[in-house]
């Protein structure tokens, strides 16, 4: 059962993902699209949740495992994604884009880090 659920919360968390990213996207200007926005926009996000989510199921026992399961492993796994942040960096490093890969490297591990904490220190001023 827990790997079903992780299989359901995988499916839309990608499917989430898609269409965050293209929100975010259709609403900047061309100009500033060399940055990823939309990939670290979803990755923040996903990350502040997964602080959120970390507090009320494991530190309070809001969730049972299969519930975790489905949140943390499969919709925020598959909502947060390493393999798309990775090429959109190496794709900014092959246009030359050194600038913009160097802050977009640097922004996205520490604001991805300081969303984390702050959703489970948020959380945890909360409940």
């Amino acid at each position: 059962m827990t790997y079903l659920a992780i299989a359901l919360g995988g499916a839309m968390g990608a499917v989430l993902r898609a269409l965050m990213i293209n929100g975010v996207t259709r609403f900047l200007p061309a100009q500033s699209l060399i940055f990823p926005w939309g990939t670290f926009v979803v990755n923040v996000l996903g990350s502040s949740l997964m602080g959120v989510v970390f507090v009320l199921a494991v530190e309070r026992g809001a969730l049972s495992e299969t519930q975790r399961a489905f949140v943390m492993i499969g919709m925020l796994g598959a909502f947060t994604t390493f393999s798309t942040f990775s090429m959109d960096a190496i794709s900014l490093i092959q246009q030359n884009a050194l600038w913009q890969a160097g802050s977009y490297l640097l922004a996205s591990v520490l604001v991805c880090l300081l969303g984390t904490w702050l959703g489970m220190a948020l959380t945890r001023a909360v409940t």
